[in-house]
């Protein structure tokens, strides 16, 4: 099958706490190689050393500059191009709590300043050094709130469209002596003119201010991991025609919501996509690996989508063959690989990108507003899902790990998927014999098997992952598991008539969202998952 493409990549994100160990990362690369893809993009905020910079990526596992240099050889070694994906305006929140950088407003750097250059410029020093590639992503997307802060305290009300003109003058006479080809997120070339929002469906005519904020030598990359339809990705793409011929799309590996992958929903959407490219004629393309909350999800997990994705990008749509070709390249049965979604499929309806894993294993059981999702009975699934998991894992010595975690995850959430629902139908129906019996076993168990969930998670994050990062994950696990106990001290003592009431349990729980009744949502953020109350204040 003739590939339609030059450039097939993936995207890793290693700003999320997870940056991938060497070995991992060579693994990782190694395999995915022979899927076919060619490119590597690096997403670091700030976790690359910039040496006349000490406080960026300070305590996060940052890469060396001898570690990029390495993984750059190392994927020159196998045919990859390796590519610097940056930030140079937004997204940078980890390094701006140093008070390094003069900020506009929230994670947005303060454009036109001398020191915001300064930085940017010691950023294309390092990595002009350390990759072999003359192209470098700068990101430069989702600042909402641009020349809303401090810029508009300077300078008044400017327009979005001209204040980013004038901040990529400046990056691109930065990037000048590195003979740097420039790429950049789409998205805030798009919202000025179209409401706020960045997608529409509607193909028309891009405004000629808004395409004049984009100098013609940088190359724009629309993003999209949602649409399920080739006619939305070909209006996006059509319309992104309009600024340059040569626009990349990235598309999306989806591992961002939570400890499962959604690598069939990666499928269902991205083979789509790549019609749509194909339609189009996209040349460059890659996939998106985020880490949104804490890089909960190993990549490896995501391989059979990522093989899927870049068969259909060949325009090889023949499910068998892919399948076929995935065991020869991994040596896992394709259909086995894919149980490692198992843990959010809790309906036999097609879902979109809804991951109850994660939220129902931190919902509380006191407070668990999002109970209202929980469909019942369908716990029981988990017990089936932990057996299969545990199955794959006897299989492979290679990707074992991974699975025994899913496992584990499914173990725990056979009891602590209903454990908040039936806590509140127990007391709301005054049976404390009830009430005794789920302290005594359910949460008891729970907290044994959550102990051994965070075993499992941890050796998993040892293996994919430098250090930095895992003291979030012993913190929220630490926490669950305190919480647990603590919930079950006091349904004891109101059993036993030591306490009156649980005021928690005499709240009933409100809908959630537009979703009906029992239908799973899509629900990752952590501080939001956990409690209503406040986890976190800003000064």
């Amino acid at each position: 099958m003739k590939k339609n493409y030059e450039t097939l990549g993936v995207m890793i994100d290693f700003s999320r706490n997870g940056v991938m160990t060497l070995p991992s990362l060579k693994s990782f690369l190694t395999t995915i190689r022979k899927m076919g893809y060619n490119t590597l993009f690096l997403y670091m905020e700030d976790t690359y050393e910039i040496p006349e910079e000490p406080y960026f990526g300070y305590m996060r596992s940052r890469y060396t500059v001898e570690e990029l240099r390495e993984i750059d050889d190392f994927c020159a070694s196998i045919g990859i191009e390796a590519i610097p994906c940056i930030q140079t305006l937004a997204h940078i929140k980890t390094y701006i709590k140093w008070d390094k950088v003069p900020v506009d407003y929230d994670d947005i750097m303060l454009v036109g300043e001398e020191r915001t250059y300064e930085l940017i410029a010691n950023m294309f020093k390092t990595l002009s050094s350390c990759f072999r590639s003359r192209r470098i992503h700068i990101g430069m997307d989702e600042a909402y709130l641009l020349g809303r802060g401090e810029y508009y305290h300077k300078h008044g009300h400017v327009e979005s469209e001209k204040i980013i003109k004038e901040h990529l003058d400046k990056i691109c006479k930065l990037a000048e002596p590195y003979d740097y080809k420039l790429l950049l997120w789409s998205d805030m070339f798009f919202r000025s003119w179209n409401g706020g929002r960045y997608f529409t469906n509607e193909l028309r005519k891009v405004p000629d201010e808004a395409i004049a904020a984009l100098p013609k030598s940088v190359i724009p990359v629309y993003w999209d991991y949602y649409r399920s339809r080739a006619e939305d990705y070909d209006a996006m793409l059509k319309m992104h025609a309009q600024f340059s011929p040569d626009t990349w799309f990235a598309g999306g590996a989806w591992c961002w919501e939570g400890f499962a992958p959604l690598n069939q929903f990666s499928i269902n959407s991205m083979s789509e996509a790549m019609k749509a490219c194909r339609i189009n004629k996209t040349k460059n393309i890659f996939m998106t690996m985020w880490g949104d909350d804490g890089m909960e999800c190993s990549h490896f997990s995501q391989l059979p989508a990522l093989h899927y994705i870049a068969e259909c990008a060949r325009g090889n749509f023949d499910e068998e063959k892919i399948k076929a070709k995935f065991k020869r390249i991994v040596g896992v049965d394709y259909d086995d690989f894919m149980k490692c979604d198992l843990p959010n499929l809790l309906t036999d309806e097609p879902r979109k990108y809804e991951a109850p894993s994660k939220y129902m294993l931190y919902s509380d059981p006191f407070v668990g507003f999002l109970d209202y999702t929980v469909k019942e009975g369908a716990g029981a699934l988990y017990g089936k899902y932990r057996d299969e998991l545990y199955a794959v894992a006897k299989k492979t010595r290679k990707y074992g790990y991974v699975f025994n975690t899913l496992a584990a995850l499914s173990d725990v959430l056979e009891i602590k998927y209903e454990l908040g629902t039936r806590t509140r139908k127990a007391y709301k129906a005054g049976d404390k014999a009830e009430l005794m019996r789920l302290a005594k076993e359910d949460y008891t168990e729970l907290s044994k098997r959550v102990r051994n969930f965070y075993k499992l998670f941890e050796r998993q994050w040892y293996i994919d992952n430098k250090p930095s990062g895992m003291e979030i994950h012993d913190g929220r696990l630490g926490a669950l598991i305190a919480r647990l106990d603590a919930c079950r001290r006091r349904l004891a003592a109101y059993a036993e008539g030591r306490l009156d009431k649980i005021d928690e349990l005499e709240v009933d729980v409100l809908p959630v969202g537009t979703k009906e009744a029992g239908e799973p949502i899509s629900y990752p953020c952590y501080g939001r998952i956990v409690s209503p109350n406040v986890l976190t204040h800003s000064m």
